[in-house]
């Protein structure tokens, strides 16, 4: 197996509560994973410390190669989706996805639109996101994780808010992303999302993670 993500040993306390506990775990290329458990469990807290957004207790993380904290601040080559996505009401939505990506300023309009198609959105509309449905945000915020063609995909909840055709349509591009070599994880309170979509699948429970089931060989 080809670990592109390596989490080892990593307990992640808030004041005298542990909220992982030992945590070891790898995530190789081009397969989904699910991670489920209750809320409270320890899913968001996981993404957030595999990503560099909250620095582990003990332990490391390691992103293709790289030691978040050490070699980096942040993981690289990540797009995510973590809790409600925050989009500037005013604007439409291509340019808030503009804005995000002149941060880095590393792709061009095509890919912005492309992207935007790609979930279903119409890169040309003037409607502005506050006038936006929760399916359409968060059309939005998979377009926003996809658009820089990252190897690693972290999504908590993508299916928020979605109908029935939204749900097949973001199953059907994370299936194809694992087609194209992504890796994709992601936390859900949907059985079926996990049973179509997962290789493999963890349960977070009382801090710790176990495998729960392979669903595929």
């Amino acid at each position: 197996m080809e670990s592109i993500i390596k989490v080892d040993n990593v307990t992640k306390k808030f004041g005298a509560d542990t909220v992982l506990s030992n945590i070891s775990i790898e995530f190789a290329k081009g397969k989904i994973y699910g991670i489920i458990g209750r809320n409270g469990s320890g899913k968001t807290v996981l993404f957030k410390t595999m990503i560099g957004f909250l620095k582990p207790t003990s332990g490391r993380v390691i992103v293709d190669g790289k030691e978040i904290g050490k070699d980096m601040d942040f993981a690289d080559n990540i797009g995510i989706i973590i809790e409600t996505p925050g989009f500037l009401s005013r604007f439409n939505g291509y340019k808030n996805l503009e804005y995000l990506a002149s941060i880095r300023n590393t792709i061009k309009k095509k890919q912005i639109q492309e992207s935007m198609e790609r979930v279903g959105l119409d890169p040309k509309s003037k409607k502005k996101v506050g006038k936006y449905s929760l399916g359409m945000r968060q059309r939005l915020a998979i377009a926003q994780a996809i658009m820089e063609n990252p190897d690693i995909l972290i999504l908590d909840e993508p299916m928020n808010g979605l109908d029935n055709q939204g749900v097949e349509d973001i199953r059907k591009i994370l299936l194809d992303l694992r087609n194209e070599g992504k890796t994709v994880i992601l936390a859900s309170h949907n059985k079926e999302d996990i049973e179509v979509l997962c290789d493999e699948v963890y349960e977070m429970d009382q801090s710790h993670i176990y495998k729960r089931i392979c669903v595929s060989p």
